[in-house]
């Protein structure tokens, strides 16, 4: 077994065992630490596949920004895991029908010789002036450009979809109409009351 071999099967393992410990952990703060060590281990797997713009991206943006994102959510509201655990047992079938399909697909795909893996030779040693990011934008904006327009679309509809269930308005909640404030006039707020003066004993 050669040393790229024992690399990528090493990685592969520590991915694995990251993807389980964060959908097995009790923790949401330590499943998005274990989530985040998945994210690592998979950039070095694209780094083994030469693909160094990919895997500096998926450190930068997903490790770097939305995870950090995700752990200040988190640690910030108050979540009742007792509550979240509640329908556990109501889903276990349907989720456990989803994953042994995952399992059986992964298994076809992943087949060995039958998928002829092993005889796949490993990419070729690329040229001195080649660029990841030239070529992945070449192919975005020329032979994808209409794909890529569509799912940012899908992105722009879920952000908007997002503001929009977040941005309810609720009946206990207190908010201020500024063109209401504007149009107040002094009678409205204020009444002057003639009192007699009073004279102690």
């Amino acid at each position: 077994m050669t040393f790229s071999a024992i690399v990528f099967y090493s990685f592969s393992a520590i991915l694995i065992f990251a993807a389980l410990r964060v959908i097995t952990a009790r923790n949401p703060v330590h499943a998005a630490l274990w989530l985040v060590l998945a994210f690592c281990t998979s950039a070095a797997i694209w780094m083994q596949l030469q693909a160094e713009f990919l895997a500096i991206v998926l450190v930068l943006v997903y490790v770097g920004a939305v995870m950090v994102l995700f752990l200040f959510v988190v640690m910030m509201l108050d979540i009742n895991l007792a509550r979240l655990r509640e329908g556990f047992w109501s889903y276990l079938p349907l989720g456990t029908v989803v994953a042994l399909l995952l399992v059986a697909e992964m298994v076809i795909v992943l087949g060995g010789r039958l998928a002829g893996f092993y005889d796949m030779p490993s990419p070729p040693p690329l040229a001195a002036g080649y660029s990841n990011t030239k070529e992945l934008g070449r192919l975005v904006y020329t032979e994808y450009v209409y794909p890529f327009e569509i799912a940012a679309v899908i992105l722009l509809v879920a952000i908007v979809s997002a503001i929009a269930l977040t941005l309810r308005r609720r009946k206990q909640s207190k908010y201020i109409d500024p063109g209401r404030q504007i149009g107040v006039r002094r009678q409205d707020r204020v009444r002057i009351v003639s009192m007699p003066p009073e004279k102690r004993d």
